[in-house]
């Protein structure tokens, strides 16, 4: 199934498991995967950010790729393939194509400091992977110290038609959201998926800006589903009810330099992991 900009709902942010002796635990993998499947997931993303991709090996990452695309039942699978060149990013976004991903997550580098440095980057990346490849702009820059303005965004959708969905991780990023759909109304821009992230903490209020789901990370994805679920169907209040009693657990798991032990050490308690 390819990624489309019609693609919404909640694709969790799925992290990577690991024994203590630093290989994966695909045991705890599949457990994980089968989990966000049966709770009613939409798809699911790998190797993001929050996957610590960094400390797998090219054939351990595609093992994973396979392994969450086979567990999925056919819901779409995101492959973050952020790379510190063009050569691992075409190699990584090829293979996991290959293995059955519906698309590739791509963030900009913390060199990228002008508009047209990072339009110009995407414009490299998309040349690298292929004009065909369905990808996702991640938009992080409390993590990757790159600032990309509405205007920026709207370049990079207009200029490359693979471009089908945003996700939005500016802190807390809401009138950037605004000022999307604002261009998608005016006809300015052409209408994508805009999911979000920031671990569920802004979720109530983004999905209200036009958001088409969330994209992330969090202990208990069954919030995520159920917040936007009820969102999508016009029960505001009873989002927000469910919202509000997971935010303690989402402002503890956003502390700085811990928060991905913490959403590990809670899904262990639970016995996903």
């Amino acid at each position: 199934m390819a990624l489309t900009t019609q693609s919404g709902g909640v694709f969790p942010i799925a992290p990577t498991p690991f024994e203590t002796s630093g290989a994966i635990d695909w045991a705890s993998a599949d457990k994980l995967f089968r989990h966000y499947d049966a709770i009613g997931a939409d798809g699911l993303t790998v190797l993001g950010m929050m996957g610590e991709a960094p400390k797998l090996e090219p054939a351990e990452a595609i093992a994973l790729v396979r392994r969450s695309v086979g567990i999925m039942n056919g819901k779409p699978v995101i492959v973050g393939v952020s790379a510190p060149g063009f050569a691992a990013m075409r190699s990584l976004a090829r293979e996991a194509m290959e293995a059955g991903a519906a698309g590739v997550m791509i963030a900009p580098p913390n060199t990228l400091r002008t508009d047209d440095q990072i339009v110009g980057y995407y414009a490299q990346a998309i040349e690298a992977i292929g004009p065909d490849m369905p990808f996702v702009i991640q938009d992080y820059p409390l993590l990757t110290h790159v600032q990309m303005t509405a205007g920026v965004i709207r370049r990079i959708v207009m200029a490359h038609p693979s471009c089908v969905m945003l996700k939005a991780e500016d802190w807390p990023g809401l009138e950037k959201i605004s000022a999307l759909r604002a261009f998608e109304a005016d006809g300015t821009m052409r209408p994508i998926s805009i999911m979000v992230a920031n671990g569920g903490l802004f979720l109530d209020f983004e999905m209200e800006r036009g958001a088409d789901g969330s994209n992330t990370g969090y202990a208990f994805p069954e919030m995520l589903i159920e917040v936007v679920r009820l969102s999508k169907a016009g029960e505001r209040n009873a989002a927000q009810d469910v919202f509000d009693a997971h935010l303690p657990l989402l402002r503890y798991e956003q502390q700085p330099g811990i928060g991905l032990a913490v959403r590990k050490y809670v899904l262990m308690r639970r016995g996903l992991i």
